[in-house]
């Protein structure tokens, strides 16, 4: 599949995202004000919208339309966007810059940065619970995925388990499963969501586990990328300052394997999303087309 249909299909999915995200979140003339402001401020600041459009590429390969999983596409965008608040924060992260502008508790101030990540963690789970296109047996288990995939054995266990590793040797193994959690989890739901979206709790083993191991790949192909970016990547490309995460002696890919090594993985990995949809014919190009997307991107 080449890159301009790909292009296509992320920047159909993000405005679709954007506008409902934009639409939906409370206002900012609505009380409390600078809450309302800084919930709008993390979540509209632009971002590539990955998520959503894995959420809505599997629901195209499933047989459905990308539209059926806007509702799942936003509520794991609010879920990424809380997170991202909160690792930014100074007991966390402490980063100063995200999407190439001040991040959430440089803007606003830490205490409101804190609210909005905990008021858009809740939003999430309201939107899904509330959907009326999906019937309640779905929603139920949309809510049930997600929260599994945020909690304390996915994203948010996985960022402790960063945050105690800075400054330590991890192996291989122990770098693959921080990241499943961190990272992984809320893309692999992202995945499952979109599934949901148009097929229901219905099951397709063959399908299902087929999405299952790509949705695995891509999550840490994303991540070795990230790693690799980190390096070679340009501080106004990226928007957070190169070399970041080697300053903070953060485990990654290429410290453990080196430069070439992390780019063969990446390959690899490359190469299993593409056999894993082996199984689909054309309506999971979109999906094809995000694998690629995510190796080769310079941001």
């Amino acid at each position: 599949m080449h890159h301009a249909s790909t292009g296509d299909f992320l920047a159909t999915c993000a405005s679709l995202t954007d506008d409902a995200l934009a639409r939906r979140l409370p206002g900012d003339t609505a009380e409390p004000h600078r809450l309302h402001g800084a919930m709008r401020y993390s979540v509209l600041g632009g971002g590539k919208r990955i998520r959503p459009a894995l959420a809505m590429a599997a629901a195209s390969a499933v047989g459905g339309q990308p539209e059926q999983a806007l509702v799942a596409a936003c509520a794991v965008e609010l879920i990424h966007a809380y997170s991202l608040i909160h690792d930014d924060l100074p007991a966390m992260d402490d980063d100063e810059l995200r999407r190439g502008r001040p991040t959430t508790h440089i803007q606003y101030d830490e205490a409101t940065a804190i609210l909005a990540g905990d008021a858009l963690q809740a939003l999430a789970f309201e939107w899904l619970a509330t959907a009326p296109s999906l019937d309640a047996g779905v929603r139920l288990a949309m809510v049930r995925r997600l929260a599994q995939a945020s909690g304390s054995t996915g994203m948010v266990g996985g960022q402790a388990i960063d945050l105690g590793a800075v400054g330590q040797v991890l192996s291989l193994e122990d770098l693959e499963q921080m990241h499943r959690r961190k990272t992984g989890a809320l893309i692999e739901a992202s995945v499952n969501l979109g599934v949901l979206s148009v097929r229901g709790t219905d099951v397709d083993k063959g399908e299902d586990d087929a999405l299952a191991l790509y949705a695995r790949a891509i999550g840490l192909a994303f991540q070795v990328q990230d790693d690799l970016l980190d390096i070679e990547g340009d501080t106004s490309v990226i928007g957070k300052p190169q070399g970041s995460d080697q300053a903070r002696s953060k485990p990654t890919y290429p410290a453990l394997m080196g430069v070439d090594g992390a780019r063969d993985y990446l390959a690899t990995l490359l190469q299993q999303c593409r056999q894993t949809l082996a199984v689909f014919g054309p309506e999971a190009d979109p999906l094809r087309g995000m694998a690629e997307f995510v190796v080769s991107r310079r941001y």
